[in-house]
């Protein structure tokens, strides 16, 4: 836009010799692009993550399933919370009544619950996703080989709210999945940051406890808070996505097995 100037600057030259994909034999490319992901050495053990899953009654039978057989086959700790317990799953009961809306008492708990419970707590990252976040676990585990839980992290798909006007702050999409690391988890318990209401949007609460820290987010392209449907084709051509965001209107599976397989 300021290179633009709405017609008045200078207009720019698409110059085929800057290849945006892998070049072919035919091409006569200036430059390449790298895809499959970060190369960080060997990806993280399944042992060091535990994953948090959001859910609530109503998409036992339907959401659910669909992370057994995406997120569930990979992950060697995983828990599903509701408000109820159903043994045929199972879920556990995580003590908040579930809201229509925004669900930051539940993210709450979840993030309490990782301290408590002898399953999470020794576990370097805490993975928060909701049921219906489609993921590969082997490319998260090829990602999170990048960072040091040994500092405040939160990983994720980077959104802003009220930037422009000074007051807001940056969040990560819960849709996406919010990763914490166990040192981003005690900075956060040993402040008094908590929710701002039962159903307040929990990503947007967690976003700002972690401005109040000090703590900058760590945005990573590979997390999706829509469906693939909902990008240009070419961005995500360029990408190796780890996570994409809703069921509706699509086969979750079939969005498994085509980008994220």
């Amino acid at each position: 836009m300021f290179i633009r100037d709405e017609g008045r600057g200078t207009l720019l030259t698409d110059v085929p010799e800057f290849c945006t994909s892998e070049p072919r034999d035919n091409q006569e490319c200036v430059t390449s692009l790298k895809t499959g992901g970060p190369n960080c050495g060997e990806p993280l053990s399944s042992d060091n993550i535990f994953f948090a899953v959001k859910t609530t009654k109503k998409y036992h039978k339907d959401r659910v399933p669909i992370v057994q057989k995406t997120v569930g086959k990979h992950a060697k700790h995983i828990v599903y919370y509701s408000e109820t317990e159903d043994l045929s799953i199972p879920t556990e009961n995580i003590g908040v009544p579930n809201t229509e809306r925004g669900h930051c008492a539940k993210l709450e708990a979840i993030i309490k619950r990782s301290v408590a419970d002898p399953r999470a707590a020794d576990k370097p990252w805490l993975v928060i996703l909701d049921d219906d976040t489609i993921m590969s676990v082997p490319r998260l585990q090829k990602l999170l080989a990048c960072y040091d839980p040994k500092e405040p992290t939160l990983l994720g798909e980077r959104y802003g709210y009220g930037l422009t006007g000074g007051f807001g702050y940056e969040y990560i999409t819960g849709g996406g999945s919010m990763i914490l690391s166990r040192s981003g988890i005690e900075a956060l318990l040993s402040s008094e940051c908590s929710c701002w209401e039962p159903d307040s949007p929990d990503d947007m609460w967690l976003g700002n406890c972690f401005r109040r820290l000090g703590v900058p987010l760590t945005h990573s392209s590979a997390f999706h808070q829509a469906k693939p449907n909902e990008y240009v084709p070419s961005l995500l051509a360029h990408q190796t996505p780890v996570s994409f965001h809703k069921h509706h209107d699509l086969d979750p599976l079939s969005v498994y097995e085509e980008y994220l397989s």
